[in-house]
C-alpha cells in the first residue's frame, strides 16, 4: 500500500510540476508539491510557499519550518512521520496572501494529495487552510485546537486547526498556544503522549535580595 501510494504521489507530483492553472506559474521558481511520508496518519496543510520553499522546492524549510520540526519533536514525532503541504503550490509574489482565484485553481491538487495519502488527522496551519478545508468562514483564532470531523478526498478525517508556526516568530507568547495545541496531537491520533524528560532537581539555596527583584 505504501509503495503504491508513494508511486502515485510521485506521478501526481510530476504532473503538478508543470501546472499553469493560474498566473503564479509565471512568477514561481518551481512548484512546491509537498514532502514527507506518503502513508502518513498526520498531514499538515499550510498557506503557501515562501522564498526559501520556492528556491528549494520543499515546504516549510525556513524559520517557520524549523519551528514546526521542533514542535513535532516535542510530541515524539519528526518530519519523516508526517506529510507537509500547502493550499497553494506556488509562491505568491512578495509572500502576499493567496487570492481567491489562486486558491480555486490550486485546491484540486491538495484534495488529490489528501485522497492519495488518506491521513486520519489533517492539521491546518492558519486561516487559509482552515477555511478551505473546513468549508467555513470562521477564522483560526476562534477554532484553533478544536477538532472537527469532515470528509476530504472522499475519506472521513479529523480536521485540527492550529495557528501557523510563523505566528510564534512574530508573537513569542503564541509559542505556548502552539505547544498546547500540538500536545493534543498524539491523543487525536489514538497514541499515548510521550513522557516529558525528567530534569534533575536544582539544589536549593536562598536567593540574594538582588536576585529576588529579578523574578518579577
Amino acid at each position: 500500500m505504501e509503495a503504491a501510494t508513494d508511486l502515485s504521489l510521485i506521478a501526481y507530483g510530476d504532473v503538478v510540476a508543470g501546472c499553469e492553472r493560474c498566473a503564479l506559474a509565471q512568477t514561481r521558481t518551481q512548484v512546491v508539491f509537498g514532502s514527507g511520508s506518503p502513508d502518513a496518519e498526520l498531514m499538515f496543510v499550510g498557506e503557501a510557499p515562501g522564498f526559501h520553499e520556492d528556491k528549494q522546492g520543499v515546504p516549510f524549510v525556513g524559520a517557520a519550518g524549523k519551528l514546526l520540526g521542533t514542535l513535532l519533536e516535542g510530541i515524539g514525532m519528526s518530519r519523516d512521520d508526517v506529510y507537509v503541504s500547502n493550499v497553494l503550490k506556488c509562491r505568491p509574489p512578495g509572500n502576499r496572501d493567496p487570492q481567491p482565484e489562486e486558491i480555486q485553481a490550486c485546491e484540486g491538487h491538495l484534495f488529490r494529495q489528501i485522497e492519495l495519502i488518506r491521513p486520519t488527522l489533517v492539521a491546518t496551519l492558519g486561516n487559509f487552510a482552515t477555511k478551505l478545508l473546513s468549508g467555513k468562514p470562521t477564522g483560526i483564532t476562534q477554532v484553533h485546537g478544536r477538532e472537527q470531523e469532515v470528509v476530504l478526498g472522499g475519506n472521513a478525517v479529523t480536521l485540527y486547526p492550529i495557528f501557523h508556526p510563523a505566528a510564534a516568530l512574530y508573537t513569542p507568547r503564541m509559542l505556548q498556544v502552539l505547544e498546547a495545541d500540538f500536545a493534543r496531537i498524539p491523543e487525536l491520533l489514538g497514541r499515548a503522549a510521550p513522557e516529558p524528560p525528567i530534569a534533575a532537581p536544582a539544589p536549593e539555596r536562598a536567593l540574594e535580595p538582588a536576585e529576588q527583584l529579578n523574578l518579577f
